[in-house]
């Protein structure tokens, strides 16, 4: 069995913004694994439990605004009795270029405030994460974070978003050490691919 957590911020005004890559990266995850029913408000979080790729796997979404998601994380973990190692969370990454995707067994929070309230509650960096790269500009690092993706953007949004939903099925069926050697390679996102942006639930 296997949590993955997806970071944003609940609210339709976060809905496109850098900060909630997290949320977009889940929802095509549930779109790629063809899960069909909606999810459920438990754990302060919008949940889906379902079976992807022969596993048993809850997908997670925080509701609980991004610096406060190690709360609705924890719960979620405890409720399962699952280890750290069992849960992996996407988060967005203001230190790598636009769609630069790096997958870790463990860190530091790397001023990520969701990760690190992740990290605080659960009491350990030994966690696995999905950093997606949305770019860092002249502006405030809250402004960056909370603004919503240029006009020259947007068109490379779809495929980021693919790229890192199929890193997480690749996880899953091969473990964090294979899916670390494919997905740490430095490689363009494609612009061809179409994408869902519906919400979990």
């Amino acid at each position: 069995m296997h949590i993955v957590v997806g970071l944003g911020n609940p609210g339709s005004q976060y809905a496109s913004t850098r900060h909630n890559v997290g949320f977009m990266v889940v929802d095509e995850f549930v779109r790629r694994a063809a899960i069909n029913h909606g999810a459920k408000s438990r754990f302060r979080s919008h949940l889906i439990d379902a079976d992807v790729s022969d596993e048993r796997v809850v997908v997670v979404k925080p509701q609980t605004y991004m610096n406060l998601s190690g709360h609705a994380v924890r719960e979620v973990v405890r409720w399962y009795r699952l280890p750290v190692t069992s849960v992996i969370v996407v988060v967005d990454d203001l230190d790598l270029p636009l769609g630069t995707l790096r997958l870790r067994s463990s860190g530091s929070a790397g001023g990520h405030n969701g990760l690190r309230s992740i990290i605080d509650q659960l009491g350990t960096e030994d966690i696995p994460r999905l950093r997606i790269g949305i770019g860092r500009s002249d502006a405030p690092a809250r402004n960056q974070v909370l603004s919503r993706f240029s006009s020259d953007e947007l068109p490379l949004l779809p495929s980021i978003v693919t790229r890192a939903a199929a890193a997480l099925v690749c996880w899953l069926e091969k473990g964090i050490v294979v899916c670390m050697n494919d997905v740490n390679q430095a490689m363009p996102p494609p612009r061809d691919e179409s994408i869902s942006n519906r919400e979990v639930g």
